[in-house]
């Protein structure tokens, strides 16, 4: 996922990275998808997804709520939330459709009823694993080898260790996800969605060839933002120390949009100092967790990224560099339409294979029954021997 600034501006390259012209257009973002990505710019974001007949379905959807509309959305701090609320809501949302048109490619349709209940769950998880989980374990931990602790060095051993908790549960969450089939295609999808916007960053027309050239890990990443997250959250919830359990759980939850905002502001801001001393040794870490969070994508996954970054930017009113491949898709259908078309389908073919095996069984069978139907005749056209052969000649 590449965090898209609310405004314009262009990215910092990367060291070694191909190329050193980059235009001043919006800097567009995304997330990758199950079999898809989407793209967001500055009002809209484009989607597309792979079908299940290998087919591109492809949309765009205005980014219109209250919260981007208010004109508070672009100030300091407050811009932050924004962007975090509509990662959270809208790629959980197209993160659950895009695994919907999977899932109707097997006649299978989930409800809003079933992705609503999936987001709450998603958004409650986390913020039970990465969040209390690490308070949990750490006051546990110390209490149980050294009885209770309530001011000096204790509070602060305290205190490390939950960061070096939620570090630890990070990275193995992370690593352990990966080595899902599933997952290690969406960070494929991942890594295509880095690369076209490394090339739209640079001008270069958007082919798979140009595309090939560039890194899969990208300095905006949503990645980054969630390890500066963490490395804020570490400082934050210090001011919490000392307090009783139930106050310093309420105040891990009510600290999380704060976090959010001063960490987006430490990426805007760092963004063009990342070469610099300080800046690039924070910022490192995001990088290191690409590694984990992208992989090469084949060819059939950069075409799905520039298909999305096509309807994002006409979604935006913008246009690719010149020379950029646009590839042939198909409107985003109603995925119980599609589940429904490919049940009557699964079902249909279904029938075909049982009707071909009963074929089969039955020319098996008549091919059985020959054999022994022609040994039977043989046998009655062969003549008895004459009773009494034995004394004929007395």
């Amino acid at each position: 996922m590449t965090q898209s600034p609310a405004g314009h501006g262009t990215a910092a390259p990367l060291s070694g990275d191909p190329g050193t012209t980059e235009t001043p257009r919006f800097a567009y973002g995304g997330q990758a998808l199950m079999e898809g990505i989407y793209m967001r710019g500055k009002d809209a974001i484009g989607v597309a997804v792979r079908g299940p007949d290998g087919q591109i379905f492809a949309g765009q959807e205005p980014l219109n709520s209250i919260l981007h509309r208010n004109r508070f959305a672009r100030a300091p701090f407050f811009r932050g939330i924004v962007v975090l609320y509509e990662t959270l809501v809208i790629g959980t949302k197209w993160l659950m459709r895009s695994g919907s048109l999977a899932a109707a490619g097997e006649g299978v349709a989930f409800g809003g009823g079933a992705i609503a209940l999936t987001m709450l769950f998603t958004i409650g998880l986390a913020v039970g694993l990465f969040v209390l989980l690490p308070l949990l374990v750490a006051q546990g931990g110390v209490t149980f080898l050294f009885g209770e602790v309530e001011s000096g060095l204790g509070l602060f051993v305290i205190h490390i260790l939950e960061g070096l908790v939620r570090v630890a549960l990070f990275v193995g969450y992370l690593a352990l996800v990966s080595r899902s089939a599933e997952i290690g295609r969406v960070f494929q999808y991942h890594g295509a969605e880095h690369m076209t916007i490394h090339a739209l960053e640079r001008d270069l027309p958007l082919t798979v060839d140009n595309i090939r050239k560039f890194p899969t890990a990208h300095p905006r990443c949503g990645t980054e933002f969630l390890v500066i997250f963490i490395i804020v959250s570490i400082l934050l919830f210090s001011l919490l120390a000392g307090v009783e359990l139930w106050v310093a759980i309420l105040g891990r939850i009510l600290l999380i949009p704060v976090i959010a905002a001063v960490s987006y502001e430490l990426l805007k801001f760092g963004a063009a100092r990342r070469e610099q001393g300080f800046w690039r040794w924070l910022f490192m870490p995001g990088i290191w967790i690409q590694k984990i969070t992208t992989k090469q994508p084949d060819d059939s996954m950069i075409e799905i990224a520039i298909c999305a970054m096509q309807e994002g930017l006409a979604a935006n009113d913008d246009t690719a560099p010149e020379g950029s491949w646009d590839p042939v898709r198909e409107p985003i259908p109603d995925v119980e339409e599609l589940a429904k078309e490919m049940e009557a389908r699964l079902e249909a073919e279904e029938a075909a294979e049982k009707a071909a095996s009963e074929t089969d069984t039955a020319t098996a069978e008549v091919e059985a029954i020959e054999p022994a139907s022609a040994e039977a005749t043989d046998d009655a056209e062969t003549p008895a021997p004459r009773a009494g052969g034995a004394t004929e000649g007395a």
